[in-house]
C-alpha cells in the first residue's frame, strides 16, 4: 500500500483547510519545497499535491502555486500526484510536462466524462486518475462548491472503458477533520469496479489506527492512502505510517 503525504497550495503556501472551505484555512509553511524535501527524507511513496487557487478558479494565485510545484519537483526525486484546476488540455500537458508523474482529473472529468476518456488515451492509464470527491453521495465540483447532476457510480462506468486505473475517493465531510477515514464508502467503491480500479483513500485520516484499517482492506482493491492534516498537527508520524503501510 502506498502512502500518499498531502501538500496543499493556496497563493504560494503550505496550508490545509477544513472540509475544503477557503474560510477555515490553517497555514502550515511559507515554503512548500521544504515540506516537500522533509517527506521525501522520511521516505513518503508519493507527494499528492493540490493547487487550491486552481480549483476555486483564481488564476494568479494559482500561476503561483505552478511555480512552487516546479520548484518542488527540482527537489525531489519522490513521483508527484497533482491536481486543482486542471480543465483542459493544455493545463494536464503542462503539469506533465512539469514532471508530474500523474494529474488527477475531477471537475472536467464530471462534466465531460468523454474528455477523460481522451485523455486515458493519449497519456496512458498511470498517468491519469479520476478525482471523486464526493459530498452526502454527490459528486462536488468547482473545488467542492457545487455539486455535479451526475451520479458517482455513472460518472466511473462512462469513464472506466477508457481502461482507468486509479480513483480519488474523497470524503469531503471528513477532510481535515481529523474524525476518521471512510473506508466502508471506499471499499464499496473499489469492490464495485470489480478488479478494474484501484481505490486511494482521502480525508479523515486521524490516527495510525486509520492506517492499520485501510493496510487491513488492501486485498480489497484500495491503492494507497493520502494524509494531510495528521502529518502536520503531528497526530501521524509519517515514517511509522510507511512502516504499517508497507
Amino acid at each position: 500500500m502506498n502512502i500518499y503525504a498531502a501538500i496543499d497550495l493556496k497563493n504560494g503556501k503550505c496550508v490545509r483547510l477544513k472540509q475544503g472551505d477557503p474560510a477555515k484555512e490553517t497555514i502550515y509553511s511559507e515554503s512548500p519545497v521544504e515540506v516537500a524535501k522533509r517527506w521525501a527524507t522520511i521516505g513518503t511513496d508519493w507527494l499528492h499535491i493540490v493547487n487550491l487557487d486552481g480549483a476555486f478558479g483564481n488564476s494568479d494565485k494559482a500561476a503561483k502555486n505552478v511555480e512552487a510545484v516546479k520548484a518542488i519537483l527540482q527537489n525531489v526525486t519522490v513521483p508527484v500526484q497533482f491536481g486543482g484546476g486542471l480543465r483542459n488540455l493544455a493545463d494536464v500537458e503542462q503539469a506533465l510536462n512539469m514532471g508530474v508523474s500523474r494529474v488527477v482529473i475531477g471537475s472536467w472529468a464530471a462534466s465531460q466524462p468523454q474528455e477523460m476518456l481522451d485523455l486515458l488515451k493519449r497519456f496512458g492509464v498511470e498517468r491519469v486518475a479520476l478525482g471523486l470527491d464526493l459530498r452526502d453521495g454527490k459528486v462536488a465540483t468547482g473545488g467542492w462548491r457545487e455539486l455535479a447532476e451526475t451520479d458517482a457510480m455513472e460518472l466511473v462506468w462512462a469513464i472506466q472503458p477508457g481502461g482507468l486505473k486509479y480513483i480519488i475517493h474523497t470524503d469531503i465531510s471528513r477532510d481535515g477533520m481529523l474524525n476518521g477515514v471512510n473506508l466502508e464508502a471506499s471499499v464499496a467503491l473499489a469492490q464495485a469496479g470489480q478488479a478494474t480500479f484501484k481505490v486511494i483513500v482521502s480525508g479523515g485520516v486521524a490516527t495510525l489506527e486509520d492506517i492499520k484499517r485501510v493496510k487491513a482492506a488492501e486485498h480489497k482493491g484500495l491503492e494507497g492512502l493520502i494524509i494531510g492534516k495528521a502529518l502536520y498537527t503531528g497526530a501521524i508520524d509519517l515514517a511509522e505510517a510507511m512502516r504499517i503501510a508497507h
